[in-house]
């Protein structure tokens, strides 16, 4: 069993809903990563969030790999 860490991902039950986060600031991993899919690159989104560094983006998309790797659980409820 391989556990990964995420030094640079946060959740914060009491910040943007307990989604993960970069570094605790209030830029969810989502975000960053939509930003991505729609042809952002990683210095746009840097210079959009100057908060933000290239390894946290980097780290966002180590996460959502890892977590699209991750077996996914059918939960149906009780037998009719």
């Amino acid at each position: 069993m391989t556990i990964m860490t995420f030094s640079r991902i946060t959740v914060d039950p009491a910040q943007c809903d307990g989604k993960p986060c970069i570094r605790g600031l209030r830029i969810p991993v989502h975000l960053v990563l939509r930003l991505l899919a729609n042809g952002k690159t990683p210095a746009e989104v840097t210079t959009t969030y100057p908060e933000l560094e290239l390894a946290d983006i980097q780290q966002a998309m180590e996460y959502a790999a890892w977590l699209a790797n991750e077996k996914t659980v059918i939960v149906t409820g009780p037998p009719k």
